[in-house]
């Protein structure tokens, strides 16, 4: 599962970007991916369901609630002050279950600062 967060206006390419980059640090090939998750409140933003048109998968949604029940490397309070959940790319990455195997990265805005996408990869246990 390829869990994703966003703010507000981030756009299909850089989400794509960041899950591109992402799948192949972690030497998973785009076509594994059965679904993109988030939390809910962002289930209808334009970016991510562009990227997961894009990527043939349907964006799955979990209810803020759930995402912060699920235990998480990389909390954060930012993320509970705009969402309700201390995690939302690495907790949607696990809500399915799975082991996370590549935890939160970030992208890169334009000039290289801060960008507005945030992913993390986790895979069913054998």
């Amino acid at each position: 599962m390829v869990g994703v967060g966003a703010r507000s206006g981030a756009p299909a390419d850089e989400v794509l970007a960041l899950v591109g980059a992402v799948l192949a640090e972690a030497g998973v090939p785009p076509e594994r991916v059965r679904a993109l998750a988030t939390v809910a409140a962002k289930g209808r933003e334009p970016g991510l369901l562009g990227a997961a048109e894009a990527l043939g998968v349907p964006l799955e949604t979990y209810d803020a609630e759930r995402l912060a029940a699920v235990a998480v490397p990389h909390p954060s309070a930012r993320v509970r002050t705009a969402t309700g959940t201390p995690s939302v790319a690495e907790a949607a990455a696990l809500a399915g279950g799975g082991v996370l195997l590549v935890p939160k990265r970030a992208s890169r805005g334009p000039g290289g600062g801060p960008g507005r996408v945030t992913c993390a990869v986790a895979v069913q246990a054998d």
